[in-house]
């Protein structure tokens, strides 16, 4: 792994275990036995090396997101699998992060709202457009109104002000809201669809 790749990806578990705003860049340098006059040669400022940390995190998500579109056997089933990646992110992440993201690195969170709100905007509407098509979803429902609802259900879990006891359960919490948003699309078709998975999630 190049230096530069090696300190992303440390400053990155950092940042989720502990949140941006309490790590210094002494921190990440000790935590790499690296020098901090090292760590400077690839990153001008704490800014510059945030920005590059949760840019090549949202590729990741846009790779993975573009992959469980193509290898899903339906909607509902691309559902479940943008929803094993969100347990992931989850389960891994302080719930801080956002908040520091927005109140101390705006470059970094600009490029996190152009990923929500463009990027992840179009998978979630062509889901249910698709979801739609096939039956799977109530023909009625608003793609735009509720692409834009299931985008702001996934970050809810982070406002403590929403759940203020949200440190570690981020997962439960998403959880409740994802059977509350795929249930609420689905048509009884779609609902035979969302047991199947679930039971075989249970069996593993």
């Amino acid at each position: 792994m190049e230096p530069k790749e090696r300190i992303l990806v440390r400053a990155h578990e950092l940042f989720n275990k502990y949140g941006i705003r309490s790590v210094s860049m002494d921190d990440i340098a000790a935590a790499l036995s690296m020098s901090k006059k090292t760590l400077y040669q690839y990153f001008v400022d704490k800014e510059e090396m945030v920005s590059a940390c949760f840019s090549g995190v949202l590729d990741q998500h846009r790779h993975q997101c573009l992959s469980d579109q193509k290898k899903a056997d339906n909607p509902i089933h691309e559902v479940f699998l943008a929803f094993d990646m969100t347990q992931e992110v989850f389960a891994e992440m302080n719930p801080s992060v956002l908040y520091d993201m927005e109140k101390y690195h705006p470059t970094a969170f600009r490029k996190f709202k152009e990923f929500k709100y463009n990027f992840l905007y179009g998978i979630i509407k062509s889901n249910l457009e698709r979801g739609i098509g096939e039956e799977l979803y109530r023909a009625e429902i608003d793609t735009d109104v509720i692409a834009r609802l299931r985008i702001e259900s996934v970050m809810l879990p982070f406002n403590s002000e929403v759940f203020p006891n949200n440190r570690n359960q981020l997962v439960q919490i998403e959880q409740q809201l994802f059977d509350h948003f795929l249930y609420g699309l689905a048509t009884a078709k779609g609902q035979k669809l969302i047991q199947k998975y679930k039971n075989q999630r249970v069996k593993k």
